[in-house]
């Protein structure tokens, strides 16, 4: 039987045995929120009305349904994810905005599911309702629960409020006990130096607040020298790869590691910290693309890529808004990421990607309730910085400014004309995966404004290195996004967008900005085919208001098998005609257009005539040419 929400207010559930009678508002006043006059925060305040709409929609109501009963149900994978308590802090701050108590009822279900489904005894919370699942997203978990008791324990029935302290006590010993810099990936050290800081002095203990500190301080170490990324995304993070790369990945790194330093600078007026993270801030901020989309194309773990982030991350927002005093970028930062969420919202959930309603993809629900929280901490944060007149203002990729490279990372951004580029030779994957994040010298992104991307770079091979936090590929015509040219060999794939050892090199051609690749066909383990070596290059001149790519592959005992492959980014509903030496697609009021000097066949799709790639989240026309060679053009008119 499905309940009527409405059925349980007045009540709150805490724990598994029954109900105990609540009144909520007794005692509080409605929350105290700023006038949101300004762009960003009203934004962010109707986002957080919308997506909270449609989490209390997927809130199973059903006690029948023992196991799933309180949770928040996900479309996608037709499950409860286990971090989905997480909601109970933007619910709190919409109770107490609103006086409404469907949202401490929502909150209170959702406590319930959490201690009866993912509650260890050691303290941990469990990242999916699965024996042996990952602990380490306690330290998200905890962070939610203090937010929670630190601005709306007014509104708590006193024994929840009790509960929720005692347990949030045995989740921080849980991170304390456990955590170290070399506890997973690098996030979690880093987002524990605030989750300690804030319990710590909640609950006025000192232990906590030192540990705290500890790994704030000691994730300045793990800043790279060159460029200023964040490094330790994957491992081991003391060795470098053969081009002096460590483990980048700019998705955690701006929507948890820059977010949770920040919020624990200012929370402990550590101006150390804040500096070195507004240097950071700086670096990252130059991939972000007009648009407000993220460009991880590039990254470690870019599996978890989303057009506008990372799939189960929090969010840009409280890094980018809470620092926007100390460069009024950061504002437009956050603002322009937000905006692109808006668009990616429909039916009052945040989807995966420009293109999931379009390929008709269903919506995970992870996005939302991760992203939520990240709104309602800027929207609460005591910080509010002044608006800033974002028309005033350039992104770093809004400016024109050639060709800048990120040794760091081996990847080269460009921009020329109205064109914006990514082209990576990044040599370091995650951990022992293999066929992960493109690299040999790809075009990861290309970019205009009035096409958004052309050419967008996905994994090699799309792979669920997290299944519980990933969607299944059931398509069987689905590929790589990236341009490549690509060699098989039986079952074997060979592809220059696989080469670690790729070469690249900066040119000129009469003021013209060019980057030359020389790369080699190989596997997933590097290997060559089994005739031998096969070299090619790929040479990008950008001119103007024209790009042009040259493919030159050597000719070899395999003449006549090798191809390139160009993934054009266009959605199902846009328009196509394809000659046999060009392709125009209607993008509203222009027109992207690339012509090739051999002839451009269409690949096999679905019905729905685009292949799809939930890296990142974009549907693509296939196209491929059938020789060791070609030039293309590429115009918007």
């Amino acid at each position: 039987m499905i309940l009527s929400r409405r059925s349980f207010i007045k009540t709150t559930a805490i724990g598994t045995a029954g109900l105990i009678s609540v009144s909520p508002f007794a005692n509080a006043s409605a929350l105290t929120v700023p006038p949101v006059t300004d762009d960003l925060y009203a934004l962010s305040d109707q986002l957080l009305g919308q997506w909270a709409k449609g989490l209390l929609a997927l809130q199973v109501l059903d006690k029948s349904n023992t196991d799933n009963y309180g949770g928040l149900y996900c479309p996608a994978n037709k499950a409860v994810h286990g971090r989905g308590s997480d909601a109970i802090y933007p619910f709190y701050h919409l109770a107490q905005k609103t006086g409404d108590s469907k949202y401490t009822d929502a909150a209170a279900l959702l406590y319930r599911w959490m201690k009866t489904r993912v509650s260890q005894p050691d303290g941990s919370w469990l990242n999916e309702p699965v024996k042996g699942s990952w602990k380490g997203t306690t330290v998200f978990s905890s962070i939610a629960l203090a937010e929670t008791l630190k601005n709306h324990g007014s509104i708590m029935d006193k024994s929840f409020k009790a509960e929720l302290t005692d347990r949030l006590q045995k989740a921080a010993d849980y991170v304390y006990t456990n955590f170290s810099m070399e506890y997973g990936n690098v996030n979690y050290p880093i987002t524990a130096s605030y989750a300690l800081s804030l319990i710590g002095t909640m609950l006025d203990i000192p232990k906590y607040k030192d540990k705290g500190r500890e790994f704030a301080h000691t994730a300045l170490k793990y800043i790279t020298p060159k460029d200023g990324f964040i490094y330790g995304e994957g491992g081991p993070n003391s060795k470098a790869s053969p081009k002096g790369c460590f483990s980048v990945d700019l998705g955690y790194n701006v929507e948890e590691s820059l977010p949770s330093l920040v919020l624990y600078g200012l929370l402990t007026k550590d101006e150390e910290v804040l500096d070195a993270v507004t240097r950071s801030l700086k670096t990252h901020m130059e991939f972000m693309l007009p648009d407000g989309g993220w460009d991880n194309s590039w990254g470690t773990r870019n599996y978890k890529w989303t057009y506008w982030g990372s799939r189960t991350s929090d969010g840009c927002q409280a890094a980018y808004t809470l620092m926007a005093g100390r460069d009024p970028r950061f504002y437009k930062v956050a603002l322009r990421n937000t905006q692109l969420l808006q668009e990616c919202t429909k039916d009052n959930l945040l989807y995966g990607g420009p293109h999931y309603v379009s390929h008709q993809v269903p919506v995970c629900v992870h996005h939302t309730f991760c992203h939520i929280k990240a709104l309602t901490t800027i929207l609460e944060h005591e910080h509010q910085p002044a608006k800033v007149n974002v028309d005033s203002i350039k992104l770093p990729r809004e400016e024109t400014y050639g060709i800048r490279a990120f040794n760091d990372i081996q990847t080269w951004l460009v921009a020329k004309g109205k064109f914006r580029a990514t082209i990576t030779g990044y040599d370091r994957e995650y951990k022992e995966t293999k066929n992960g994040h493109t690299t040999g010298g790809a075009l990861t992104m290309l970019w205009h404004p009035k096409t958004g991307p052309i050419f967008a770079g996905s994994m090699n091979q799309y792979q669920l290195f997290e299944a519980d936090n990933m969607q299944l590929d059931t398509d069987p015509l689905s590929m790589p996004l990236t341009p490549r040219i690509e060699l098989r060999v039986g079952e074997s794939v060979f592809m220059n967008i696989n080469d670690l050892g790729a070469q690249i090199a900066r040119g000129d051609i009469s003021g013209q900005e060019v980057i030359k690749t020389r790369s080699k066909l190989v596997d997933k383990n590097q290997q060559n085919p089994p005739a031998g070596e096969v070299n090619c290059q790929v040479t990008y001149q950008f001119a103007g208001e024209r790009v042009i790519i040259k493919f030159s592959i050597e000719k070899t005992g395999y003449d006549g098998q090798t191809r390139i492959i160009l993934p054009v980014v266009s959605k199902s509903t846009e328009k196509f005609t394809l000659d046999e030496k060009q392709i125009r697609v209607s993008k509203g009021k222009s027109t992207l257009q690339i012509t090739s000097t051999y002839k451009l066949t269409a690949m096999p799709t679905t019905d729905k005539g685009r292949v799809f790639n939930f890296v990142p989240g974009l549907e693509a026309l296939p196209l491929s040419i059938d020789q060791n060679e070609a030039t293309l053009v590429i115009e918007v008119i």
